[in-house]
């Protein structure tokens, strides 16, 4: 019984702990640790269903201090994994507006494939809102950007790789190549300063 009092709600906490630890962006999803979760889930209810049956049938109210332990250990697993998953939900959320509607290579490897097609969709949802919201000037307004207020429309920046060509609003194309620097209208080039192309010198 001490046992598994002990397991009880053990590896969900670890979930959402290790979530917290981690200095990534957004850790690798944790498919064995959810799988685990989800099999204690099951088996505490498996549990709780049959010695419910013993009291319907002897009536015997010692039963219902362990029926009831076990139902709480059933709820805490069920919000810990509620938590975790919303949690990621936030940090991926975060990824659009940080990143813009393509997701770094590295990032992409950490996520699950439902949590890819979340991504997409909370994009094309956030990309139709922008398109509406500009309807009346005829341009989508991009809200991911000036995510902070700027302090001047302009900035200086240098590129950290060879990124190429690079067209602005007015026309211009500029050739970003490594150690080069700019001076360049911040709100066409901030997706590019979050993304590292681009260092903002201060």
């Amino acid at each position: 019984m001490s046992g598994q009092t002990k397991m009880f709600g053990e590896k969900a906490f670890d979930l959402l702990k290790e979530l917290e630890r981690s200095s990534q962006t957004i850790p690798a999803f944790d498919d064995d640790g959810v799988r685990q979760v989800l099999e204690e889930i099951k088996a505490i209810f498996e549990e709780n269903v049959a010695q419910a049956s013993t009291y319907n049938a002897s009536g015997d109210r010692s039963l219902w201090p362990l029926l009831n332990f076990r139902h709480a250990a059933l709820q805490r697993n069920k919000r810990c994994l509620l938590a975790y998953l919303y949690e990621r939900c936030k940090r991926i959320k975060a990824l659009r507006w940080e990143f813009g509607p393509i997701i770094p290579g590295d990032i992409k490897q950490a996520l699950c494939e439902p949590e890819v097609t979340f991504f997409n969709n909370y994009s094309k949802s956030l990309a139709a809102y922008m398109c509406s919201a500009g309807y009346n000037q005829g341009l989508p307004i991009d809200l991911t950007n000036n995510l902070r207020p700027p302090k001047s429309l302009y900035i200086e920046v240098r590129c950290m790789e060879d990124y190429g060509k690079f067209e602005l609003d007015d026309g211009e194309v500029i050739h970003l190549k490594k150690n080069s620097q700019h001076y360049l209208p911040r709100a066409q080039v901030e997706s590019l300063v979050r993304q590292g192309i681009l260092h903002h010198i201060a």
